[in-house]
């Protein structure tokens, strides 16, 4: 029997309340790391309310997609050039552990958020319930980024390491970032999975490896929405 699965409706409503406190942390002033995914934009929406209202702020988006969602909500946009440094960057998340360690990259702009997560001084992560699991890897693989003319290597010595690693296609083609590079699915066994720093730094030294959507170093404040109202996990908002 399959597990119970939440109903579509109730995952909206909580991804909402989440974006609608995540939104609520932006202050006037701020440079904002816009994120990618159904999250993101949920609170992306709620601050172009607030930015219509007055809120003075200017962002970087973190993909293709999210720049266009934001331009065509009017939102603001600026890039790490002329700032180098955010305050906050506001994104969703695939999976998150009791540590607050994070699998990110099902929308395949796994580089871009890591680099905007590391600029900010702060990250939000706006998720439902559904994210949340005991440990990474129970529901889906490690997204990682590979340049494409390596993808064959990458397989080879992610396989020597036991994992397991697909090319993510869609309409039979593989999937290519907004950097043109190409996105490998990798699954790994539960103990490899328990140390997500030992296993991002691993496969980091792969020649052809650009980034893993394994964050683990953030100290991220995750804003939770649940059928019984929204919770937040680690810093405060």
């Amino acid at each position: 029997m399959n597990a119970p699965t939440t109903p579509p409706d109730r995952t909206n409503a909580e991804r909402l309340g989440a974006a609608s406190l995540a939104a609520g942390a932006v202050k006037d002033g701020m440079v904002i790391g816009f994120g990618t995914g159904r999250a993101a934009e949920a609170a992306l929406t709620i601050l172009a309310r607030r930015v219509y209202e007055g809120l003075k702020v200017s962002g970087i988006p973190t993909s293709i997609a999210t720049e266009a969602h934001a331009r065509a909500l009017g939102l603001p946009l600026t890039d790490l050039s002329a700032h180098p440094s955010l305050d906050l960057t506001i994104d969703g998340a695939d999976e998150v552990d009791p540590a607050r360690n994070l699998i990110k990259g099902g929308g395949a702009a796994l580089f871009r958020e890591k680099v905007l997560a590391a600029a900010s001084d702060r990250l939000i992560i706006v998720v439902d319930s559904t994210k949340l699991v005991a440990r990474l890897g129970s529901t889906r693989g490690v997204p990682v980024e590979v340049l494409p003319f390596a993808t064959g290597a990458c397989i080879r010595q992610i396989a020597e390491m036991g994992g397991e690693a697909i090319v993510r296609t869609k309409n039979e083609s593989p999937v290519v970032t907004d950097n043109g590079n190409w996105v490998l699915d990798v699954t790994f066994d539960a103990e490899a999975m328990a140390n997500p720093r030992a296993l991002d730094t691993a496969m980091r030294a792969i020649p052809g490896v650009i980034i893993t959507g394994l964050f683990w170093s953030f100290n991220a404040t995750v804003v939770v929405g649940t059928q019984w109202g929204t919770e937040v996990l680690g810093p405060p908002l």
